[in-house]
């Protein structure tokens, strides 16, 4: 059961994000860009108060995905980046993404804190980063 509201547009809209943005981290990392989409419309807290469906989420200016802004992510949604797309959208979540609003790959190690919230661990080349226990109670 969908833990968001979302059509076929927006499942293939979540999947081309996500492919844009973690495909060379392979499914897991999809899977994990996924989550902390769904965590963003699931939010209402933070920088995600406005934050209503998938379309919001990945069109969020300020504060949205750097992939939006590459022609890659306008190619169309495969097969397999829809069934990643449907298993985040049914609510299946993965660590350290499982609470995670924020994600970002950077040259090094990933920072303790970035921009005040807490890193929740690293997958491959992307460090996750979650609200304190209790900031966002709707993820």
């Amino acid at each position: 059961m969908a833990v968001i509201a979302a059509n076929e547009a927006h499942v293939a809209l979540l999947a081309r994000l996500m492919r844009a943005e973690a495909e060379g981290d392979g499914d897991l990392g999809m899977l994990l860009v996924g989550n902390v989409g769904v965590n963003r419309v699931r939010a209402d807290c933070l920088d995600f108060k406005q934050i209503r469906s998938i379309e919001d989420m990945v069109y969020q200016s300020p504060g949205g995905f750097e992939a939006v802004q590459k022609s890659y992510f306008y190619q169309r949604a495969r097969p397999q980046d829809i069934a990643l797309a449907r298993r985040v959208i049914n609510g299946e979540r993965f660590v350290p993404a499982d609470r995670a609003l924020w994600f970002f790959k950077p040259e090094g190690s990933c920072p303790a804190q970035w921009y005040g919230q807490w890193n929740s661990g690293r997958f491959k080349s992307h460090c996750f980063f979650a609200p304190a226990e209790g900031a966002c109670p709707g993820i």
